[in-house]
């Protein structure tokens, strides 16, 4: 297996863990805790009893991202199998894009959200929330990857009209 293959099957796993931890942070509502209860983007949890979350700007805002980077995650995903699979000339522009994009989103989502609740006195972060953060440099990571192996194919192809064997 060569480096290229080697950088996007790196990029593919790391997109799948990316997307993992994109998926079960959007979907948790363990985002903030507080004295009485926790509360997610969807949910609100108050001893016991949960109750969904009146529609908020900023909410809505960290959810929307939050969705649109796990879809781009999903296509990044689809598109670093199909290069893996597909033996013929492939290049990897687009699937870097998407999980850059992906990342991007993520970024928004979360700077949002912390934006929101870093006034309050008695709320803390929990685990879907720092899920939601550690998605973030496995996504951009894997973006890199599927770059540096585009990078590769093109330096390949420059140099393969030489007439020095390297």
């Amino acid at each position: 297996m060569g480096v290229k293959r080697s950088l996007q099957s790196g990029g593919t796993m790391l997109g799948f863990l990316a997307n993992s931890f994109i998926v079960l942070s959007t979907a948790s509502n363990y985002w903030i805790r507080y004295s009485g209860g926790h509360s997610g983007l969807w949910q609100e949890c108050n001893e016991g009893i949960c109750s969904n979350i009146p529609c908020d700007s900023t909410l809505a805002v960290t959810g929307a991202c939050m969705v649109l980077a796990a879809g781009c995650g999903i296509m990044g995903l689809v598109m670093g199998l199909r290069l893996l699979c597909s033996e013929g000339y492939s290049r990897g522009q687009t699937t870097c894009a998407v999980f850059f994009i992906s990342g991007l989103l993520l970024l928004i989502a979360l700077t949002v959200y912390t934006v929101k609740n870093a006034w309050k006195d008695d709320v803390f972060y929990s685990w879907s929330y720092f899920w939601g953060w550690l998605a973030l440099p496995f996504s951009i990571l894997a973006g890199f990857c599927f770059l540096l192996a585009d990078m590769i194919m093109q330096s390949t192809d420059a140099i393969s009209g030489f007439p020095v064997c390297l």
